[in-house]
């Protein structure tokens, strides 16, 4: 055996218990979630801090940091099998300009209100993205953007237990609110797609409604996924070259980190393969199932990684910061869909 070879096999030795750990509880929080309905993340989260002595210490720290990271990017790679460019297509421009138009002033205003509020403007885009894009998985994925810091993982978690909250509420409340102000099923679908934060709750909240609904939903949905690939470079171009506290860096700090990260390039570049239409469906339906998987294990590591009393301590204003975020974009959506269409 060669010496890299000899390296690569004790380095995957050392990471073995940790990342087997988090598939363990990614397994079971898929269990739980099949049976009793709840989003898959929420349970990931909180069976992985109910572990989270595992990451302390010992054989399993090191894979646990491992999946916490470069197995978080491999699924946000993959999230790119989900989607075409021809189901953009399809939606016509109204819908493409609404939700370009909602991506871009949700995260811009919840930029602004964090600062005003207190916290770095860092965490208002993260939070704002996950609001407005695609939930967990957006959340996941600018965090793996971003640079690190101390406080990072922290509001990751945070982010990704409020916004699968408010997504699992906004399913059930959405659909009501809809036939409230008497939205029609084409209007419907737009409502539910451009508003609610995951991809399971959205097609849940819009074939609860019909099957119309359900479709429409579903595509603004996926075109709010493809958000992502931009949303990522701007926050790679925001921090490139500063610290994690928006001051900038020395030279003493290291190389700057690559303006597209290859994460992102890997997402993009599936998008387009799958529009192209090479890819036999087995192979996209295998590569969507191994991106949730990938998010799954990746967000039990988080989980792991972060004790109870930190998430705790967090206090009232980031709740209230979400809430407020989530209650813009829909007030949004509501009053673009009568000037857009």
């Amino acid at each position: 055996m060669t010496p890299q070879l000899a390296a690569l096999s004790t380095h995957g030795r050392a990471l073995a218990p940790g990342v087997l750990a988090s598939a363990v509880v990614a397994a079971a929080a898929t269990f739980l979630s099949e049976h009793y309905g709840a989003p898959v993340m929420l349970f990931a989260l909180l069976l992985g801090m109910a572990m989270n002595f595992l990451a302390v210490d010992g054989p399993c720290a090191s894979g646990i940091a491992f999946s916490a990271r470069q197995v978080l990017r491999i699924g946000v790679a993959l999230l790119g099998l989900r989607i075409t460019l021809a189901q953009i297509a399809a939606l016509g421009w109204p819908p493409v300009l609404l939700v370009l138009a909602a991506v871009t002033l949700t995260i811009g205003v919840s930029m602004v209100v964090a600062r005003l509020m207190g916290f770095n403007k860092l965490f208002g885009l993260l939070s704002g993205g996950a609001t407005a894009i695609c939930g967990a998985s957006a959340a996941l994925a600018l965090a793996a953007a971003l640079p690190s810091h101390e406080q990072k993982e922290r509001a990751t978690l945070f982010t990704v237990v409020c916004v699968s909250a408010l997504s699992t509420l906004a399913m059930i409340a959405y659909p009501m609110l809809a036939r409230v102000i008497g939205l029609d099923a084409h209007q419907a679908g737009v409502f539910l797609g451009a508003t609610i934060h995951d991809v399971a709750q959205v097609v849940g909240a819009g074939y609860s409604m019909s099957s119309e609904t359900g479709d429409i939903a579903t595509f603004v949905k996926l075109l709010r996924v493809a958000m992502l690939l931009p949303v990522i470079v701007f926050a790679v171009m925001l921090t490139r070259g500063r610290n994690a506290d928006g001051s900038r860096s020395t030279a003493e700090s290291g190389p700057r980190p690559p303006l597209l990260p290859g994460f992102a390039v890997g997402f993009a570049l599936l998008v387009a393969i799958n529009s192209s239409g090479v890819l036999p469906q087995q192979v996209v339906t295998l590569g969507s199932d191994a991106s949730r998987w990938c998010l799954v294990a990746a967000i039990a590591a988080i989980g792991m990684k972060t004790q109870l009393k930190e998430l705790a301590g967090v206090g009232l204003k980031p709740v209230v910061l979400m809430l407020g975020e989530t209650a813009f974009l829909a007030g949004l959506v509501l009053v673009l869909m009568r000037w857009i269409g």
